[in-house]
């Protein structure tokens, strides 16, 4: 089955222009065009779109996104130094592991301090973070 841009866009949940930037960016192969001229996507387009939005939401950046996708794509340019690529991102996820650990033990520090009542007004997270 082949897709229209605006299909295409409907399965992923993202919009057509998001769809013709990836293109743009090499990230999704160049679609096939019918007679009258429309973009006409493999319905394998859609699980890669789909990865692209789940590595964008994960914090990856399109660029990442790229250099990880020449696996998939079989490029030997964009799998150059893939193990040092690899070993940075995973020391910076560690980094942000981390973080967000400490975070959470701050929130849950700062939600056992709030009063009863949920008064904003008097609330010691809000006045906790003003003063640090």
């Amino acid at each position: 089955m082949r897709l229209q841009v605006s299909e295409l866009a409907n399965l992923c949940s993202v919009n057509k222009e998001t769809i013709r930037y990836y293109e743009k960016e090499n990230l999704i192969p160049e679609p096939s065009r019918n007679q009258s001229g429309y973009r006409m996507y493999e319905e394998s387009t859609v699980k890669r779109v789909k990865f692209i939005k789940r590595m964008q939401e994960l914090g990856f950046s399109l660029r990442e996104v790229h250099k990880l996708l020449g696996v998939v794509d079989h490029d030997d340019v964009r799998c150059k130094d893939m193990y040092d690529f690899v070993s940075e991102k995973e020391k910076e996820i560690e980094k942000k592991i981390n973080d967000l650990e400490r975070m959470k033990d701050v929130l849950i520090d700062l939600k056992g301090r709030c009063p009863s009542t949920k008064d904003l007004h008097e609330c010691p997270i809000i006045e906790t973070l003003i003063v640090d």
